[in-house]
């Protein structure tokens, strides 16, 4: 049975207030960067080194969106965007990580804001996605508790002087990735791979962020703040009892280790035990502070974590178990979207969360351009049947505010460079030409039934 992906029908399965928008971040469109006073960050590093990103790719243009600002915005407003989540650049407004401001870098994120304004759309801003100053790697970045000392002051003063155009603000994106993969694995900046680097960086992240939250409620206690968590949707390989311990094991490790201090106030007790490095960099007070009452906070979801139980492995002691599915996106990602309502209805069970928007979902689908258009129908498809299940959420009382498609337009995807495309317009990288893809067209319609309801 094929699925339906009337964007008419779909639209009118959610309420009025529901807003769609669409995501990006600084690095991976920005571009320009060593223009108007900005320094490297962590990433213009690593992606510079031999071997660490496909092709050699870099940042440096990336969509050379710094300088086709008005054209960009002018692209988002066409395909209907209510709102846009995009990250800002601290190397662009502290270029050392302290120290001077950097004007000239504000002034872009006025112009961004100001367009937004004048085009109708919403503007939910994200304080980090990834792009720390290289400046601040000298004395251990992410593992070094001055850091967050140095984000809660980069975090007041962007609050200061773009707050009062902001709609929401979040501290963090997906903390999970600049801890584990940036720390533990090394596929990420900085390259590290040590689990007491990971324990370290996890902490100082977390602590940053409730100093981040008090530092905005201090200029602005009415903007609504929150955080950007790619929750992992983990299911056990089996029904087994050595299968089932493994996966919640695996929640505590890679969900718990956010959620828990920062809606409970503290880490989970199998982590404090499989991870003991993790305690030594908990200090009187930390968790008080870490554990701020948010306004929100944001999902990013795209494939399930599918675990097995292996003893023989590091703490959480699992093995990655096989797909389910048969259909993965092009990056290889196994296509389940009712991993979408277990990680929900998984975390609303165990926490006291606040309201809720899913601030990244969509697939990787590399389809070309031919006569002019890209056909992308895996990536339609993909997003038409995630957001049915998130208005099944909507019809089941789960407070989903929003949804944001990943992402506006293809981009340096980190390690893999330029060779996945997720994005509803198609970029041109030697020509910067942007196409509307019919994923882009058909979310376009959707969001003016919507309108319509």
């Amino acid at each position: 049975m094929t699925f339906d992906t009337s964007p008419q029908k779909l639209a009118r399965r959610f309420p009025q207030d529901f807003l769609f928008g669409v995501a990006t971040a600084s690095y991976q469109i920005e571009g320009a960067a060593t223009a108007d006073g900005r320094k490297p960050s962590i990433w213009d590093a690593f992606s510079h080194m031999p071997g660490r990103v496909k092709g050699g790719d870099t940042g440096d243009v990336a969509c050379d969106h710094y300088n086709r600002l008005d054209a960009d915005l002018d692209l988002m407003a066409g395909l209907g965007a209510e709102a846009y989540r995009f990250s800002i650049a601290w190397p662009r407004i502290l270029p050392d990580g302290t120290g001077w401001i950097n004007e000239t870098g504000l002034d872009f994120y006025d112009r961004l804001l100001d367009g937004l304004k004048a085009r109708g759309i919403k503007a939910f801003a994200t304080l980090y996605h990834w792009d720390l100053p290289l400046a601040l790697m000298g004395r251990g970045g992410w593992t070094d508790r001055d850091t967050a000392s140095a984000f809660a002051r980069y975090a007041g003063i962007v609050t200061k002087r773009l707050g009062d155009r902001l709609d929401t603000i979040v501290t963090f994106n997906e903390p999970w990735c600049s801890v584990y993969l940036g720390h533990l694995t090394g596929v990420h900046a900085p390259g590290e791979r040590a689990m007491e680097a990971a324990m370290a960086a996890a902490h100082v992240t977390n602590l940053a962020h409730g100093l981040g939250v008090q530092a905005i409620r201090a200029e602005r206690p009415t903007l609504p703040t929150g955080i950007v968590l790619n929750a992992m949707s983990v299911m056990a390989a089996s029904d087994s009892d050595a299968d089932r311990k493994a996966a919640e094991r695996a929640s505590d490790f890679n969900n718990g280790v956010f959620f828990g201090p920062l809606f409970q106030g503290a880490y989970p007790a199998s982590l404090l035990e499989g991870c003991p490095d993790l305690a030594g960099h908990i200090r009187d007070g930390d968790l008080e502070t870490i554990n701020q009452p948010l306004d929100f906070w944001g999902l990013n979801y795209y494939t399930p974590t599918r675990v097995s139980d292996n003893p023989d492995a590091a703490f959480p002691h699992t093995a990655d178990a096989p797909a389910v599915r048969p259909e993965k996106t092009d990056i290889g990602w196994e296509i389940e979207p009712a991993g979408l309502s277990h990680v929900v209805k998984d975390l609303y069970g165990r926490y006291e969360l606040p309201p809720f928007y899913i601030t990244e979902n969509g697939a990787c689908d590399n389809t070309g351009i031919e006569n002019g258009a890209v056909s992308d129908t895996m990536r339609l498809d993909y997003i038409a049947r995630h957001l049915s299940v998130a208005a099944d959420l909507v019809a089941e009382d789960y407070p989903l505010k929003g949804y944001f498609a990943w992402s506006l337009m293809d981009n340096f995807e980190w390690a893999e460079g330029y060779s996945m495309r997720f994005g509803l317009v198609h970029v041109d990288y030697e020509t910067q030409t942007r196409t509307v893809k019919q994923s882009g067209e058909w979310y376009r319609h959707l969001i003016a039934a919507h309108g319509k309801a």
